[in-house]
């Protein structure tokens, strides 16, 4: 009996399968899979998780209990992977692809339609500025055969619930992307509303310019989106409880501007955080309510009966944010926000601190080091992926595709192009897991000298190439044994060279198979002369 699940849904499952080959073997049908026997999918992202903002990874601070408790029933693992920027995360998970082929590589998706490559006159080509920077691709191709797409073929009823990100115009909303119902609005980097209804969504396509568009609708005045979320979570899972669904829940939290319940973060506030490390009052209340919205979409399969036959992922789109709103990253006045939004109200609840710390890793959201990279990631589903169980593999954004649709037991459909590679037989316990090196690409960066770059991971072993570093320069590498340094402290290049070059020959052979765009050199610089 699987531990994870009722009573209840046991005798109801192996009733519904009685039925099922009792009707199979009346009707004469050979080979048919009745629908109902096909796992239901549920992916929960996180917007902005760092890999130690929950109970699960090693936090004292956070309160985390649906979260903690369901990954102690499933497999979390502790080297998953994403980009250090949600937008490129996001189209990595539809897509199965690397950022450099698909060429959405920063948080772009709320910008207006722009392809990649370098602008005609592009900002960064004055001539004190040696190399041009690219720009990312802001929405997601049309023509990407999605997750969504794959699955709604497949027989699944799909639905879009929260941020999207990947396009502001109609064209690339959710629903022209596989989706039959979505529940979202654009331009979205963040919640619209400041997180509160009325969230002021019209879905209007004569709307003025500036208008917040979408299907997102009002709730009762002072509703969390959070928990609308959950709501809609709830009923689409009601509405589809007989037949199987693919359910994408994107969360709004924990990203800015920061929208919180007072009421929780006066409760945080009272407690200081024994490690010492993170202790933001605003960021423990919003990590609270996702955790009630995880909860409740939990509780939701339980009480229709669905836990035992549902697939449930876990993760988050990049590294936890640790530089917004401190003393070198405080934003500009907030305008026209409501409650918990705006720069006064962090400085009450929160002062200088930063929203969250990653250590032990280094940095956090839009750097390509571990705290900018590295994510939570825990699947479960009863009797098929083992309880309490941690693996180390290294697995990332792009692998999400093809897992889920090995373990729906569907092919790898020939029109797209999937540079992730399914891990579904480790997660079922079949077969090990094992990859030649996985590649994080990220081409911006804080100024064309220290232009972005790309990593290579290849066992405990991940070296960093930056890209607008000279050929001779020793700066241009980095490489850490991540299994005795986690933190990123101690550069072994000059000691390793020869891992080095093999690693770097690889990250060469990833650029050119993925066609990666990359800064280059600006025909218009000057190298300034010494005096």
């Amino acid at each position: 009996m699987c531990q994870d699940s009722t009573m209840k849904t046991v005798v109801s499952g192996l009733i519904v399968v009685f039925l099922l080959a009792r009707g199979s073997a009346s009707s004469g049908a050979e080979g048919a899979v009745p629908a109902l026997q096909k796992p239901n999918i549920v992916v929960f992202l996180v917007d902005d998780m760092g890999w130690a903002d929950c109970g699960a990874y090693g936090s004292k601070y956070y309160e985390t209990p649906n979260i903690d408790r369901f990954a102690s029933r499933g497999m979390r693992f502790t080297n998953a992977y994403a980009q250090p920027l949600c937008s490129a995360t996001r189209a990595s998970l539809m897509s199965g692809k690397y950022s450099s082929r698909h060429r959405v590589t920063a948080a772009s998706g709320h910008l207006p339609p722009q392809p990649a490559g370098f602008d005609p006159l592009p900002r960064s080509a004055g001539p004190n500025q040696a190399y041009l920077l690219p720009r990312s691709q802001a929405y997601l191709d049309a023509g990407e055969y999605t997750l969504a797409e794959a699955l709604r073929d497949a027989g699944y009823r799909t639905g879009h619930f929260g941020k999207w990100h990947l396009g502001l115009t109609r064209p690339h909303w959710p629903e022209q992307q596989g989706f039959d119902v979505a529940f979202h609005c654009h331009p979205d980097p963040g919640p619209p509303g400041g997180y509160f209804s009325p969230y002021g969504v019209t879905n209007d396509p004569s709307a003025p310019r500036g208008a917040k568009q979408g299907t997102i609708t009002d709730g009762p005045a002072g509703e969390y989106i959070v928990d609308r979320l959950a709501a809609e979570a709830e009923s689409f899972i009601e509405a589809n409880k007989d037949r199987p669904f693919f359910l994408n829940l994107w969360n709004y939290g924990v990203h800015g501007p920061w929208g919180h319940k007072e009421a929780y973060t006066a409760e945080f506030a009272k407690h200081d955080d024994p490690s010492g490390l993170q202790g933001n009052p605003i960021m423990a209340s919003m990590l609270r309510s996702v955790d009630e919205c995880f909860g409740r979409v939990l509780a939701a399969l339980e009480k229709h009966g669905l836990s035992a036959n549902t697939i449930v992922v876990f993760n988050s789109d990049n590294g936890g944010n640790t530089h917004s709103n401190t003393a070198t990253g405080v934003p500009a006045k907030a305008k026209g926000r409501r409650r918990g939004a705006g720069t006064a109200d962090w400085q009450r609840w929160a002062g200088g601190r930063a929203p969250t710390n990653n250590a032990p890793l280094r940095d956090g959201k839009g750097t390509l080091y571990e705290g900018g990279t590295r994510v939570p990631l825990a699947w479960r589903w009863p009797c098929k992926i083992a309880a309490g169980t941690i693996r180390d593999a290294i697995v990332g954004h792009i692998d999400l595709y093809p897992t889920l649709l090995a373990l729906a037991n569907l092919p790898l459909p020939d029109q797209q192009q999937v540079d992730g590679k399914s891990y579904a037989e480790l997660l079922t316990g079949a077969g090990d897991f094992q990859r030649e090196a996985f590649f994080n690409y990220f081409p911006h960066g804080p100024s064309p000298q220290r232009a972005g770059g790309v990593w290579a991971r290849q066992g405990d072993w991940k070296l960093i190439r930056w890209f607008g570093t000279p050929l001779e320069d020793d700066s241009r590498f980095e490489l850490y044994n991540l299994a005795e340094d986690a933190g990123e402290a101690h550069n072994l290049a000059a000691k390793e060279s020869e891992r080095v070059a093999r690693l770097d020959a690889l990250i060469e052979t990833f650029l050119a198979e993925t066609g990666a765009v990359v800064p280059r050199a600006n025909p218009a610089y000057r190298a300034r002369t010494s005096q």
